[in-house]
Order: structure tokens, then sequence, then C-alpha cells
């Protein structure tokens, strides 16, 4: 059971049902005639009915593409005119919150929820140790606030942590052929193992690569997962506006369309994304580091600038440090308590492992506002001109894309 939050006009409520991002993988394993039920009560008949694919289908394509939201796709739309043709039909789904890369891809690969997966952000505190965890990389800094900070790999194994099974896993425990071509550096990575286990990864650099591959693999029945990251990381370096954006869409563009073009006659391919970006303000951008209201009884900062987890003192009240917060960010953010945003289902519904890994307090960036920590993060973190993570509509709503060679 969620409890309602009010939430300023612009920003939406997270939902992890058959219109969301969870329902994907699901949706594609329904109409390869799996019946997978997720943990959170995903059918995988109701998610295919809901995402109007069709079933019967004997190989499919599931692409990802980082960071391209459906309002930088439909703003950005001359760059990419295959993937804007299949917008026409207007089909999208809810990302996860926060709207970041880790959590949004274990919600992905599971068909649940953040708060079932325990990957909440880019960075993440592990109660285990105290230390603050970075989710994509996996590794772990023991004492982030140091100036010389000591870091290593992650004090968790990735399934330990991320318990649920992946519809990838279970397509493959029904006999169905599920292969995954992405750069070397992915293969058997803590990300990899948590989110998406099971496929048989097959090493492709670059997205030329990855489609030859795919179309290769498609020979015979089954299922090629496949991630992309270059428009996200052009977004994170010059910004969605930027030209480099437009580029890298350009080129995703017209590698989607060969593989289309390519892949064996009756294939469903499927494109959808993790989250949007946003444009963020420097003039709006808050430094806990040189504002004492903010950093008083904060004992560490997770999150991503747009999301922040705040784990607070155990000598202090979250509640007051909310509403410390609150005051100082104004209409630049929107400010809850843990338990509320639990109560609330921003994390969709939590396991008891994973709920001290939520910050006590949590801020979730309103217009193209952000939070920082400069003893924690470097100058090019806290530069970035593209920037994700929060609950606007720009980051959260995500393309869906249904295409049957």
């Amino acid at each position: 059971m969620t409890t309602s939050v009010a939430l300023p006009d612009d920003l939406l409520a997270p939902s992890y049902g058959t219109g969301s991002l969870a329902a994907v993988l699901p949706a594609v394993a329904g109409a390869l005639g799996v019946d997978v039920t997720t943990s959170t009560g995903l059918r995988a008949a109701d998610c295919r009915d809901a995402l109007g694919l069709p079933s019967d289908v004997q190989r499919a394509v599931v692409v990802l593409v980082d960071g391209l939201g459906l309002a930088n796709l439909a703003e950005r739309g001359g760059h990419a005119p295959f993937l804007r043709s299949l917008a026409a039909d207007g089909r999208s789904v809810l990302s996860s919150f926060p709207s970041t890369t880790a959590a949004a891809l274990a919600t992905f690969g599971t068909g649940t929820a953040p708060g079932r997966t325990g990957l909440l952000g880019y960075t993440q505190r592990n109660p285990a140790t105290g230390g603050l965890a970075t989710t994509v990389s996996w590794t772990e800094q023991s004492d982030p606030y140091r100036r010389t900070k000591l870091s290593g790999p992650m004090r968790a194994e990735p399934e330990a942590l991320q318990r649920e099974p992946t519809v990838l896993e279970t397509l493959v425990a029904h006999d169905v052929r599920v292969v995954s071509p992405g750069p070397g550096r992915f293969a058997g990575s803590g990300m990899t193992r948590a989110a998406l286990r099971g496929p048989r990864y097959v090493s492709a650099e670059g997205l030329d690569a990855q489609v030859g591959t795919t179309v290769r693999e498609l020979r015979a029945p089954g299922l090629v997962y496949l991630y992309h990251g270059a428009v996200d990381k052009a977004g994170h370096q010059h910004g969605p506006q930027s030209w480099q954006w437009g580029d890298a869409l350009e080129e995703t563009d017209s590698e989607l369309r060969r593989l289309v073009r390519s892949v064996p006659r009756g294939t469903l391919v499927v494109v959808t994304a993790d989250h949007g970006q946003v444009t963020a303000d420097p003039a709006r951008q808050h430094d806990v580091a040189t504002q004492p209201e903010l950093a008083r009884d904060v004992v560490l900062l997770g999150g991503e600038p747009r999301a922040t987890h705040v784990y607070v003192s155990p000598d202090a009240h979250p509640r007051d440090v909310a509403a410390r917060w609150s005051a100082v960010l104004g209409d630049d953010a929107l400010v809850l308590l843990r338990d509320d945003a639990v109560a609330a289902g921003w994390f969709g519904p939590v396991a008891d492992h994973v709920l001290p890994a939520v910050g006590d307090v949590l801020v979730a960036a309103r217009g193209a506002a952000t939070v920082v920590d400069s003893r924690l993060h470097p100058s090019g973190a806290r530069e970035m001109p593209g920037v994700h993570g929060s609950l606007t509509a720009a980051e959260m709503i995500v393309p869906l894309l249904v295409v049957q060679a």
C-alpha cells in the first residue's frame, strides 16, 4: 500500500506497473511466449498487452539507449528521422526513482523496483561498511570526505546486493537463447552481474559492431539485449542541446535503422531508454560544503545532483535536517523524509535489507537546479551540463519504440 504525497505540478509520481520501464522485459518475454511473473506482481502477458506487443514472436531485440528521454527525442528529432517515425504512435514508459542508470537498469532488468533491487542511485551508502558505494563502477569510497579518498572494489557481491532474479536469466531457464553484445569492459562487471545477468555476453566495441553481432546471432530464434551509452555520455559532457549530442543521436538513429532492415523478417525490435536529461543551471547549484545549514548533521551524501540521499548523524533527527534543507532549497527541490518517500512508493515495495541504504532524507531537484558537495564531487561532476535523476517529465518519461521487421 502506498500513501499519497502532494507533488508540485512539475514532478511525476514514480510507478512500477505495466506502464513503467519495469514492464518492458516482461512484455518481451510474453511476446516470446514465456510466462514470467516478477516479485512485484508484473505478469508477462499483462505487460505485453499493456505495451501493445505482438504474441508468438520467435526473435526479438531490445535496445536500451542510455539517456534518451522522450522530450530529448522530440526536441532533437531532426537528428533521428528513423526513431522519430517510430515515436509517432506516442508510446512511452515511466522510469524509476531516481531516474538514473543504476536504479533504472536494475528495474528494467528485473521487472521490479529499486526498493527490491537495492540499487538506489549513482552512489549510496553501504550499511555494512559505512562507505559510499558507486554502483555503476561497483567501487566504494571508505571515507569519501577525507582529502585523500580511500577507494577500492565495492565490498558486496553483486548477487548479494541485488537478489531479484533478472528477466533475462528467467528466459534462459525457459530455454530461450539470450545474447548480449557489448563492450568487453562490461562483461562480468558488477553492474552487469547485478542488473542484467543471464545472457551469453559477446564482446562488440561500438554500436556498429553490436548491430552486426545482433544480426548474426538472430539467425537462430531468441532474444538479443543491446545497451548503447554514447547519447548519455555526450549529454553529460556537452549537454543535451549540444551539437555533440545531436551527432551521437544521428549515429544511433542510423545504426538502429540498419538493425531493423537487417534482422530476419518477423523479428520484434523494441527501443527504449533508462532516463532523459535536462540542462543544469549553474546559478541554481547548491553546494553542501559551503552552506552550513545543509552540511549540519549530515554524515554522508549519496545519489546524484538531481536526486540526493542525505544520510543523517545518529545524534540528529531527520525531520530537523529535512526542514533546514527545505528552507534553504525552496522551490529548487522537493525534500521528503525517507519514511514518507517509502510510504509514497517512490522506490516501489522496499525489502528489509534495502531500507538501511535509503537516505534518511530524499531530495528531488526541480527546474534546472542541482545539489552537490565540493568535498565529495570533483569539478567535472559539478560542472556537467547534462544531468538527470529527478522526477520531472523530461527525466522520467522515456520512449517505447516498437517495430516488427
